[in-house]
């Protein structure tokens, strides 16, 4: 190999290098370093002066939606309230007064025939099931002869209708004839009425079980070939779009809550969903000694009647402040420092705070953001981590 070979090789090198550090930035890992002023271009370069490093933006951890949600990020928006404003309290996912219906049998009578199995979709006046009662023949029968019963009594009232006009017969005969008419007419309005209420079929053998709202099947009692009494429950129907919170909140607390304060909903997993307050019980639970708070949430997301959960409450009347408190899991250590990470249009920035007081899982945050960011809750670990990777690389 001769000395102009190396001597090639080697200005092709600090070629290469000189592009590869004098270039746009280095990305270490998903931490982004922006150049540096000490790398900027220098007028008259181009006549070969060095150029020198920009500064970097450090804690930036570039990452789109996707990746987030790839990583198990999830993500709230800070309000402010520290946990001091805060009440903390249990619920359940309860179904909202429409938003529940129990099927019940109308009539004594055998179950025939079932069309819907649990967890099928029904819709309002959808028939589930079928009876065939002896009840049901009897309330068919009535209405039979209060029709004819009827038709007789208007034929009545024409014919002393007409007699009445020629100066035949009396006006009291015409009354007594029209008295009747009336009361057989009221006697074919309550069997229809009875008829439909318990839905009589045509031929008036069966009774049908229809749902009164839309909905899912959520629980089944009906059996195939047994027999149920009136009243009887047969099925029960949940429409999983109207759904309540029912919260129980301690005396003291419950003085403090009015209806629209609103709310917070924590899920398993990290995720939160906002409600406001609609209601309060007058009364306390016998059992529990606390009061039942009613929260209407703004999604139904995850949720599921039966559902147990912690909820947020922050009353309109707590004293102004501005801090916001945070699950305990937002805020990492970094170099010494506490930080949380801020979502941003790249990703997310580690951001320096103050904390205050812990409780309950959550942390107040003194100093350091405002309400109305979004910040990384469940898996700013994960940032964190990122943050120590690009370094090491660096």
């Amino acid at each position: 190999m001769t000395d102009d070979t190396n001597k090639t090789k080697l200005i092709a090198g600090v070629a290469i290098a000189a592009l590869v550090l004098g270039g746009g930035g280095v990305m270490l890992g998903r931490t982004l370093f922006a150049p540096t002023a000490a790398t900027a271009p220098v007028a008259g370069a181009e006549h070969g002066e060095e150029e020198k490093e920009e500064g970097h933006v450090e804690g930036l951890i570039e990452m789109d939606a996707a990746r987030a949600k790839a990583a198990g990020i999830v993500t709230e928006v800070t309000q402010a309230g520290g946990l001091g404003s805060e009440i903390i309290a249990q619920g359940v996912v309860a179904a909202a007064p429409d938003g529940e219906a129990v099927l019940t049998a109308r009539a004594d009578g055998a179950v025939t025939r079932i069309t819907k199995r649990l967890g099928d979709s029904v819709a309002a006046g959808e028939t589930i099931a079928y009876l065939e009662s002896r009840d049901a023949s009897m309330i068919a029968a009535e209405r039979s002869t209060a029709n004819a019963r009827a038709i007789a009594a208007r034929s009545a009232y024409v014919r002393e209708k007409r007699l009445f006009d020629a100066r035949v017969t009396a006006r009291q005969d015409l009354e007594a004839a029209q008295a009747v008419l009336a009361e057989a007419e009221a006697e074919v309005r309550r069997t229809q009425s009875a008829a439909s209420a318990a839905r009589i079929s045509g031929d008036g053998r069966f009774l049908a079980v229809t749902s009164l709202i839309s909905g899912r099947i959520t629980k089944s009692d009906a059996t195939l070939g047994s027999y149920v009494t009136a009243g009887a429950e047969l099925f029960r129907v949940s429409d999983p779009r109207k759904i309540q919170i029912n919260a129980s909140v301690l005396p003291a607390d419950a003085r403090r809550i009015r209806a629209g304060d609103r709310a917070v909903i924590e899920l398993l997993g990290g995720e939160t969903v906002n409600a406001t307050v609609r209601s309060a019980t007058p009364s306390l639970d016998p059992e529990s000694k606390t009061a039942t708070i009613v929260l209407a949430p703004e999604g139904v997301g995850q949720l599921t009647p039966g559902q147990g959960l912690r909820v947020r409450i922050v009353p309109a009347g707590a004293a102004p402040t501005s801090m916001i408190s945070l699950p305990e899991e937002a805020v990492q250590t970094v170099e010494g420092k506490e930080v949380v990470f801020v979502q941003t249009a790249k990703g997310f920035q580690a951001t320096t705070v103050v904390t205050g007081q812990r409780g309950g899982g959550r942390i107040e945050i003194i100093d350091g953001l405002k309400p109305g960011v979004v910040v990384a809750t469940k898996g700013a670990f994960l940032l964190k981590a990122e943050i120590g990777k690009g370094e090491a690389e660096h």
